[in-house]
């Protein structure tokens, strides 16, 4: 079957998660178009990119035409969020309810707010108490309400931080791993001895690409594969082992500036700082029960999120 005559799998948003994603729909098999505001630099083989603001109804519009499965994974700079993603919402239901296609949105643990260490899972209450955390559960309602009045298809994949090749504005990412192969600082954040779920942004591409394939899903909030929860500092030593030096960590009690964390992104995540001073437990279980897909082993990930970066800081040198 040519490319034209493939099914269009469309990818709103090309930061880590949609980049990851879209290579991944590649390797399936899928005729795919990976869309941002600007246009994706350097879009692999295989990958059509688009310019279009999907903010507006008829950028979204022309971001998903042709498309019979939609993935929202459109992001936005923190302080923005909530201004913003509501718009994004509002815009790409319009047009997948317009076109008749599926639509897949990764999806953020926010709406759970503070679980006071319960394993979240799917069944888990939506109790959040921040801004960004009411604003995310009441988008997700709305999706859901979409799905039901049978307006839309929608399927929402939830993951804990992200983490692996390519991921930089995270926890688990540019603070921590430059650091450690350079013997820089590397950051810690609230208590370091509490578990931690990370998903690795290679699981966030597999999670959502098999919800995108297989309708069976729809209508739902699932948990993509996550390794289990360790504790950051476990996480701090086994990243130690993989660099052979012992790592300089400053562990931040309270939200401040830190590497790539300005004062502005800091500001805004403080009502988010339960994240580190509770344990953050995700459980995937179902997923892998329903879809027979399981998380990459948490060594494999440091494995593969050091070699990243080893070679990201050799090009910088060069």
């Amino acid at each position: 079957m040519s490319a034209a005559e493939r099914p269009l799998h469309a990818v709103l948003g090309a930061g880590p998660a949609g980049t990851a994603l879209a290579g991944e729909l590649v390797r399936r098999g899928h005729a795919v178009r990976l869309v941002s505001r600007s246009g994706p630099d350097g879009a692999a083989e295989g990958i059509e990119p688009r310019a279009a603001d999907v903010s507006t109804p008829e950028g979204a519009l022309a971001a998903v035409e042709g498309a019979a499965v939609v993935y929202h994974c459109v992001n936005v700079d923190y302080h923005r969020q909530v201004e913003v993603m509501p718009r994004v919402q509002r815009a790409v239901l319009a047009a997948v309810e317009t076109t008749g296609a599926r639509l897949v949105v990764l999806d953020t643990l926010y709406p759970y707010g503070p679980t006071h260490g319960e394993v979240m899972t799917e069944a888990t209450s939506w109790r959040a108490t921040s801004r960004k955390g009411r604003m995310r559960a009441e988008l997700d309602e709305r999706y859901l309400d979409s799905h039901r009045a049978g307006r839309a298809r929608v399927v929402l994949g939830r993951a804990a931080d992200f983490v692996g090749p390519g991921v930089l504005n995270s926890t688990l990412g540019g603070a921590v791993f430059p650091g450690a192969l350079t013997g820089g600082e590397v950051l810690g954040l609230g208590d370091i001895d509490l578990p931690h779920s990370y998903t690795d942004i290679r699981d966030v591409a597999t999670g959502l690409a098999t919800l995108g394939e297989l309708p069976v899903g729809d209508g739902r909030v699932w948990h993509l594969p996550t390794a289990p929860a360790v504790t950051t500092r476990q996480i701090h030593t086994m990243i130690e082992e993989r660099v052979g030096r012992q790592l300089h960590r400053v562990v931040l009690p309270e939200p401040r500036p830190f590497g790539p964390f300005d004062e502005a992104f800091m500001n805004e995540y403080a009502e988010m700082f339960y994240q580190h001073t509770e344990p953050q437990i995700v459980d995937s279980t179902a997923f892998a029960r329903t879809f027979g897909v399981h998380p990459t082993p948490l060594s494999a990930t440091l494995d593969a999120t050091v070699d990243w970066y080893r070679g990201l800081l050799a090009g910088a040198r060069g």
